[in-house]
Order: C-alpha cells, then structure tokens, then sequence
C-alpha cells in the first residue's frame, strides 16, 4: 500500500507552537482582560484555539475501515 502525502491541514498544528514559541510577541501586561494581564490570557486562549485546530486536522484525516 503505497503512503499517501500529509494534508497541508497538518501545518496548523504548527501555529499553538509557534505562537506560544516566541515569548516576546506577548511578554507584556497590557492590554488586559478582565483583569488578567495579556501574557497570561494570550497562553489561556490558545487552549480552545489547539483544541480546534486538532479537531480539524482530526476530522480531515481518512476513515480507517
């Protein structure tokens, strides 16, 4: 059975590690949000965005039969 490509999908995987990779983009205290200064909710909001971007990947890989 000869292996298929990747989808380019699997490049989005790439963005939480590379957003959260350069600590200068968001190592700063404003603006802030609900309280919370912008180093700690830029780190927070990633969670549910990973969390998307996996599903997606997921979803756009073929069903095993």
């Amino acid at each position: 059975m000869p292996k298929s490509r990747p989808s380019p999908l699997w490049f989005l995987l790439l963005l939480p590690y590379l957003g959260l990779l350069i600590v200068g983009l968001y190592n700063r205290a404003a603006p802030d949000l609900f309280g919370f200064p912008f180093f700690y909710w830029y780190q927070l909001a990633w969670v549910p965005i990973t969390s998307v971007l996996i599903y997606l990947v997921y979803r756009s890989l073929p069903d095993d039969e």
